[in-house]
């Protein structure tokens, strides 16, 4: 049987606010918090392999339940010993639990109480989700932290529309803690279960929804259903609804969440642990997020730019690269090129969260917050 384990200690509140630096332990190792989560959808980290994430100290990497059920499979996952062992991955993951995928793949899917069916993405073939397979499902993979089936709603939503969709998401919440209290872990080590918290832009639907979730006795807890195509304040105004009722010794999870500024926000507002494909798709593209402000690499202004992609960050890898040699790489089509930028942005990620940490625990995190914001989001000269 599976039973609730503390996992989270809070070793500082920053004086001037509500930051918190805290540290998450697994049986896969400690997580130091505020943490950013590089996202593995599909068990890796687009244009990075675990040599270069070990390199950056990366504590935790995020999976994704839908893409790893559709391949490789549960079966061959569990044939494997989980995606530590398929991987090679021998720290944290986490698990999220393929609600998001509701939500953006809603031509391809049917909800009813009971859960939702989806046509794959991939073939077509049908495929049903309730929050006691998604459970299942995250077993198979094994992930050290899982999240619970919930549904999100797009924006704009009526208070209707969002109020039944909460409701759903803590019918589904319930189910989702009875199954995992009363089911055992596959490979011999813990796996905590995190409550997600809907509601749209309601603040009184976010509240009461994290307030019941609270009663639940989750090991951790997220923010959900943001960063969809609301305005950016509502985002703040409805994660700091979330937080002024989440408890203050467990884990606070933003999902899906964002630019270097929303991060260093909301850390302000009290949250942990971050995600965002950001980082990795925006590298790809050629945008790279440095401590001197932004760039787009293949502007002509790099062409002949003999200097290193960051001097701050430490991005050991890409360090002894001028900028000149990355443009002509992505101009090039070189893989390399992609492989850098990656780098580069998660990097900065990590080294965002971990500095803003030193800052929480030195009691200045504020006025760095605000002077890092400024630096970063102007254009690198």
């Amino acid at each position: 049987m599976s039973t609730a384990t503390s996992l989270f200690s809070l070793e500082c509140t920053d004086a001037d606010g509500s930051a918190r630096a805290g540290r998450l332990v697994t049986d896969h190792g400690e997580i130091p918090t505020p943490i950013f989560m590089p996202v593995g959808t599909q068990g890796a980290v687009k244009a990075m392999d675990h040599r270069s994430l070990r390199e950056l100290n990366t504590p935790i990497i995020l999976g994704n339940t839908y893409h790893l059920y559709l391949r490789p499979g549960t079966e061959t996952l569990r044939a494997m010993g989980g995606l530590h062992r398929f991987s090679t991955w021998d720290r944290p993951i986490l698990t999220d639990s393929g609600g998001f995928q509701v939500f953006s793949l809603r031509d391809l899917r049917t909800m009813s109480e009971d859960g939702v069916e989806f046509r794959s993405h991939i073939d077509g073939s049908k495929h049903i989700f309730t929050p006691e397979s998604v459970v299942e499902i995250q077993r198979a993979i094994g992930s050290d932290i899982m999240m619970v089936l919930d549904e999100c709603t797009a924006h704009p939503a009526s208070y209707t529309e969002a109020r039944q969709s909460m409701e759903l998401t803590l019918r589904w919440a319930e189910r989702s803690r009875v199954h995992h209290l009363a089911t055992p872990f596959l490979y011999g080590h813990r796996q905590a279960q995190f409550g997600i918290g809907q509601g749209n832009v309601y603040r009184d639907l976010r509240q009461s929804c994290m307030s019941a979730l609270v009663d639940m006795d989750f090991e951790g807890y997220a923010i959900g259903g943001l960063s969809v195509g609301e305005p950016a304040e509502d985002m703040y105004a409805m994660t700091q609804a979330s937080t002024e009722v989440m408890p203050k010794d467990k884990p606070r999870y933003l999902m899906g969440v964002g630019t270097p500024e929303n991060i260093l926000r909301a850390i302000d507002l009290g949250v942990d642990m971050f995600d965002c494909v950001m980082p990795t798709r925006n590298a790809r593209n050629g945008t790279l997020f440095t401590t001197s402000g932004r760039v787009n690499i293949k502007n002509a202004r790099w062409k002949a730019a003999d200097e290193p992609i960051d001097m701050l960050v430490g991005a050991e890898s890409s360090q002894n690269y001028s900028m000149a040699y990355l443009r002509h790489l992505f101009h090039a089509g070189e893989i390399l090129g992609l492989m850098l930028a990656t780098i580069q942005n998660v990097a900065l990620y990590l080294w965002l969260v971990r500095t803003a940490r030193e800052k929480i625990l030195e009691g200045t995190y504020r006025q760095w917050a605000a002077e890092t914001i400024e630096r970063l989001n102007a254009p690198r000269q």
